[in-house]
């Protein structure tokens, strides 16, 4: 298969991702042209470096590598790890010139990228995204930082990449939790926007899962061009790019409520903020009974969460996930600002939603449990 390429087109800050088999053994080549003196600084966590970081350093060739491997999982997204990170990048002497590599997924994309925003007050980095998730959705935008104990991404910066190497490959090596995860933000982009591309998904996402590669760089290409082509029009989320935060109120409350851990991963309440959305845009009258049927009914054929009933263990009354989703960084002027849905592939900002009918869709998905 060919490298397919998505510019991601803001002037003078423009870069590509590059889309494709074994990016990640021919990386020197990629990353060179970048480069102002051979090294890398590479951020990664242990799990990624166990899989990953030894065929990087293959790829780089003769570019001199240094790596610091974090613990893995979403607790690392936090104060402790991002100074941690920042005091080794400064100990390597990384310089304002220099490339800062983040190797991993969601977690350390969002905290390397953070880590070099602030770094030297902006060092440039390179994403290479190794889960479906990061690949699709978190790489892409500079969208950078870490959770709070107050909610989720509330501390960053908008910092974009120079470059973004999303090997397709490299999915190999995911769980199959992991994988499908990350299809919840590829079914965000079919349910946002696209309607073609749900369509396409319906018939083509049980061999994506089951590791059909084409289907997998169409899937990842599609979702790029997607953002890309948002994040343009809106960088720093003023408008449009709201667009992409489709199911995620629900979905950072829930993430709050299991405590950032396994029990909940981001891309399974993504699933189940979609569906969520849909169920609610229906109640409002927005859209048919049958398109939050249709969004259930595909995330339960692919083996997803699509339910409150799907979290395991205990979660909050209606009442604390509302208190949890007006922490989100989306509220202005304290009002919850959600992304609803006229059916699929036409979603749309609202900010004037009646607390009531959220509350009792809450009640409603709760009492499933």
């Amino acid at each position: 298969m060919t490298i397919d390429t998505v510019r991601v087109d803001l002037g003078a800050r423009a870069y590509d991702v590059r889309i494709g088999p074994g990016l990640l053994s021919r990386a020197g080549q990629e990353i060179a042209p970048l480069l102002k003196r051979r090294r890398v600084a590479v951020l990664t966590d242990e799990t990624v470096a166990g899989r990953h970081l030894e065929g990087l350093r293959q790829g780089l060739g003769d570019i001199e590598m240094t790596a610091l491997a974090l613990p893995a999982g979403e607790s690392t997204k936090g104060w402790p790890q991002f100074s941690r990170a920042v005091d080794w990048l400064l100990a390597e002497k990384v310089e304002r010139r220099d490339i800062v590599i983040a190797l991993g997924g969601g977690v350390i994309g969002d905290l390397a990228g953070f880590a070099a925003a602030v770094l030297r007050r902006g060092v440039r980095f390179v994403q290479i995204p190794t889960t479906l998730l990061s690949q699709v959705d978190s790489s892409v935008g500079g969208k950078t930082g870490i959770n709070s104990v107050h909610g989720k991404n509330l501390i960053g910066a908008f910092h974009q990449p120079s470059l973004v190497l999303a090997d397709i490959d490299v999915l190999n090596t995911l769980p199959a939790r992991d994988f499908l995860a990350g299809y919840g933000e590829v079914v965000k982009y079919g349910l946002l926007g696209d309607a073609a591309f749900f369509d396409w998904l319906e018939t083509n996402a049980p061999a994506m899962a089951a590791g059909d590669a084409g289907a997998r760089q169409y899937a990842v290409r599609r979702s790029v061009e997607m953002k890309a082509r948002i994040v343009e029009r809106d960088e720093t989320e003023e408008g449009d790019r709201a667009l992409l935060n489709l199911g995620h109120t629900f979905c950072h409350a829930l993430e709050s409520a299991t405590g950032y851990t396994g029990r909940l991963l981001h891309g399974e309440g993504v699933a189940i903020g979609c569906a969520l959305a849909f169920e609610l845009s229906q109640r409002l009258g927005l859209c048919s009974q049958e398109a939050p049927s249709r969004v259930c009914a595909h995330l339960k054929a692919m083996g997803m969460k699509c339910d409150l009933s799907d979290i395991p263990g205990d979660l909050p009354g209606a009442d604390g996930l509302l208190a949890l989703m007006a922490q989100d960084k989306k509220v202005v002027d304290g009002k919850l600002r959600f992304i609803l849905a006229r059916g699929v592939g036409d979603a749309f900002v609202a900010s004037d939603v009646d607390t009531d009918t959220v509350r009792g869709l809450l009640e409603d998905a709760l009492s499933r449990r």
